[in-house]
């Protein structure tokens, strides 16, 4: 597995050769997921079915039921993600953000992401 990197806006890295990648690490893969998660379905021209459901089925009032699940599933249809050994989610009414907090089993070793959406 080999992602390029990402700087601390969120945009590729290049100017640096094959430092600009990440390969075979857990990292890759928690760069993968959090891409995975970004991406919302309907949003890419050549895949339009792919994405995270956001809507129907993580956004609006009567979610909560069917959130989590689909979360966990797009974890889980990621390359390199072998299961989710945890998984919590909080959402914050007030501000309205829902924060999920997951440690996932790859194919490298363990990784934690943290993720605000």
């Amino acid at each position: 597995m080999r992602y390029r990197k990402l700087d601390a806006n969120g945009d590729y890295t290049f100017g640096s050769g094959q430092a600009d990648f990440v390969r075979n690490e857990p990292s890759a893969v928690r760069q993968a997921v959090l891409t995975r998660l970004a991406l919302w379905t309907g949003e890419w021209f050549i895949a339009l079915k792919d994405g995270t459901p956001y809507r129907p089925d993580v956004l609006g009032k009567y979610t909560r039921e069917t959130y989590d699940a689909a979360i966990q599933r797009r974890i889980l249809g990621t390359a390199g993600v072998t299961q989710i050994a945890q998984y919590t989610s909080e959402y914050d009414g007030n501000t309205r953000t829902l924060t999920v907090s997951a440690t996932i089993d790859t194919v490298y070793g363990q990784i934690t992401i943290n993720k605000a959406m």
